[in-house]
């Protein structure tokens, strides 16, 4: 980086940042932890000796154990995509337009949770309902094991309120889902799209965007057929950085399922684990009669809805990480 060149060719320079970056959020607590461990050994010899020490010498071991627990769940992150950016798609299912309005809330809370851990954020497709919230909607989030993180999210998402959009204010059920998939670089060998195997659909951007992108068949659609995966994108003007896009995006979903594949033979003995991904429903979130969000898979639970879809997310990564890793059956139990 400190080459004269360096920023010559701007997206392998912000590739090697990127890199950079990632590294350091494993070497960078790690060695404040390997500190950490030889100052508490210094303290717990003056301790020996003064016992007024004792009180910091218990804060001191608290504190090393803390950072001990964080890098033994960064250590879960071994997938063979988990440091890449993620892709994190969120649709509408049942329940008319308050699915819409909760597949609106989820793409805020994603939004929320990336920006509190400074992560870059990209609208990549947008499909807005005509009454309220959105019909689909796919991200791409960027910071170090973003992948790693959010891989665990997809799945059905099911929220039960007093509807907003209900005159007599009756509880409604609604459902999102979202799939998470790995952004992988086009030169990555792992995945191999060949042209004969997608059909190109061109159409016009719908939403807001301006005269040029609602009268200008800019948007594109692509099926691919060995696998059924159909991706799209909109949000630029120029159909060649659209299809670029939506090339990038179709490689992602194949990607993600070349690792479920993997996971599957790896948790093969464990035959009592639930089933997990894209059609499964994984986790509940409660308004009514009572405020709280509980994962169908790990057992995880928050009392606080809002502070959830703040995005404070990291103890459902924790767990599910944790989870995964020790192949063992689901902790939850069925909400209703």
């Amino acid at each position: 980086m400190g080459g004269a060149d360096f920023w010559n060719n701007q997206e392998r320079a912000q590739a090697t940042v990127a890199e950079l970056k990632a590294v350091n959020s494993v070497l960078k607590p790690l060695e404040e932890a390997i500190a950490a461990g030889g100052d508490l050994e210094a303290l717990e010899e003056l301790a020996r000796e003064d016992s007024s020490l004792e009180a910091d010498l218990a804060t001191e071991a608290d504190r090393l154990e803390k950072m001990v627990d964080a890098l033994e769940l960064a250590s879960l992150l071994s997938g063979a995509h988990d440091s890449s950016d993620a892709l994190v798609a969120i649709h509408a299912r049942d329940g008319g337009t308050d699915a819409n309005d909760w597949a609106e809330m989820l793409l805020r809370m994603y939004s929320a949770w990336a920006s509190k851990h400074d992560y870059a954020i990209e609208l990549l497709d947008r499909q807005d309902d005509a009454v309220a919230g959105i019909q689909s909607a796919t991200v791409a989030i960027r910071g170090p094991w973003a992948y790693g993180y959010l891989k665990g999210e997809t799945g059905i998402h099911r929220l039960v309120r007093i509807s907003p959009f209900n005159a007599e204010g009756k509880r409604q059920t609604s459902f999102a889902a979202v799939d998470v998939a790995p952004e992988i670089a086009d030169d990555d060998t792992e995945v191999e799209i060949r042209d004969e195997d997608i059909r190109e659909d061109v159409f016009r951007a719908s939403g807001a965007g301006g005269q040029h992108v609602n009268k200008t068949s800019s948007a594109i659609r692509l099926t691919h057929f060995p696998t059924g995966i159909v991706v799209q994108c909109q949000s630029e003007r120029s159909q060649h950085k659209n299809r670029a896009t939506a090339i990038k995006m179709l490689r992602a979903r194949m990607a993600r399922i070349q690792e479920e594949k993997r996971e599957a033979e790896k948790h093969a003995q464990h035959q009592s684990k639930p089933k997990t991904g894209f059609g499964s429903q994984i986790r509940n979130y409660f308004l009514h009669p009572d405020q709280r969000v509980k994962d169908q898979r790990t057992g995880h639970y928050v009392g606080n809805f809002q502070s959830v879809l703040d995005g404070n997310l990291d103890g459902f990564f924790d767990a599910y990480l944790r989870w995964n890793a020790s192949g063992s059956a689901p902790t939850a139990e069925d909400d209703s």
